[in-house]
């Protein structure tokens, strides 16, 4: 195999998981340009997401599209009310307290998990939803069809938050929240309502992912959005927190470096690359790719 063989290989490696890093990152950003939180139990809500479209497939027998759907719709009502209960009392209270909830939400739903004997602790085998093909793109460079799945599904799931956002009544509501949101209260927009849809599709989009990761790698387990979720939100960091274009690309980016770093035979350092570009984001661009450099008022 040739260096630009092995170059366009991981590059389609990266862009199949980079595509579900992005749409967890999607949440994070959509909820921080909203209310300015980090919503450190999106991992969890990933997690959830895996286990709804596992049940879906093997107790209800539905199909794979029909699972993500249920799973989507499931999580986004769970967002919100997560949302009314646990982040709407603190939305005057120090970002601290906040921080802290999202944390205490994320323990709760990992601990809920292992207490639910349909859950538990031990990991649980995604079933074979889709015949596994290898499809030949060039010589030695293919791509197999669970991956091209979950490529076709985020992108078709980017472009719909793309056109809810900038194209609907409540994405303009979005946007004017994220700007200024005792102008849009003044303005007659609802800003409750639009922070609760805000979490329903950062959750539903988190759902999706969750459910295409179990199918690329075979297995759910309770712990599985610690780490899909740390390195979603290093993408979010990446592209600029609280910018959509901003979480798609940084989860992207994420995903070709950490599978560079792996087929380079480096396995085992991975996740230590990814927070290491947190750590230099911060030190040499703290807004990230598409983001400004703003002075904040104490």
């Amino acid at each position: 195999m040739t260096i630009t063989q092995q170059v366009i290989q991981q590059l389609i490696n990266g862009i199949s998981l980079g595509s579900v890093y992005a749409l967890i990152a999607l949440g994070y950003t959509m909820v921080y340009g909203i209310i300015r939180l980090i919503n450190f139990a999106h991992g969890e809500v990933f997690m959830i997401g895996a286990f709804v479209g596992y049940f879906a497939i093997t107790v209800l027998g539905l199909p794979f599209i029909a699972a993500i759907i249920i799973a989507m719709v499931f999580c986004a009502i769970l967002g919100m009310i997560v949302e009314r209960l646990a982040y709407k009392p603190l939305r005057k209270a120090h970002r601290v307290a906040a921080l802290m909830t999202a944390v205490g939400v994320s323990m709760f739903f990992q601990n809920a998990a292992i207490a639910l004997k349909w859950i538990g602790a031990s990991p649980k085998g995604f079933p074979r939803v889709i015949e596994v093909q290898r499809y030949h793109i060039m010589e030695n460079v293919s791509i197999t069809s669970d991956r091209l799945l979950t490529m076709g599904v985020a992108l078709l799931l980017m472009f719909l938050l793309q056109f809810i956002v900038h194209k609907t009544l409540m994405g303009k509501a979005m946007r004017a929240v994220s700007l200024d949101k005792d102008t849009a209260q003044l303005m007659g927009i609802n800003v409750d309502k639009t922070i609760s849809f805000t979490f329903a599709l950062g959750s539903a989009l988190a759902a999706a992912a969750g459910v295409l990761f179990a199918l690329n790698y075979g297995v759910v387990v309770y712990q599985m959005g610690l780490l899909p979720g740390l390195k979603a939100f290093v993408s979010a960091v990446l592209g600029g927190i609280g910018i959509i274009p901003g979480a798609m690309l940084g989860g992207m980016l994420i995903g070709i470096v950490e599978v560079s770093v792996s087929a380079a035979g480096y396995s085992m350092v991975r996740d230590a690359v990814a927070f290491t570009i947190l750590i230099l984001v911060l030190l040499v661009r703290p807004a990230g790719l598409f983001g400004k450099n703003v002075r904040e008022k104490v």
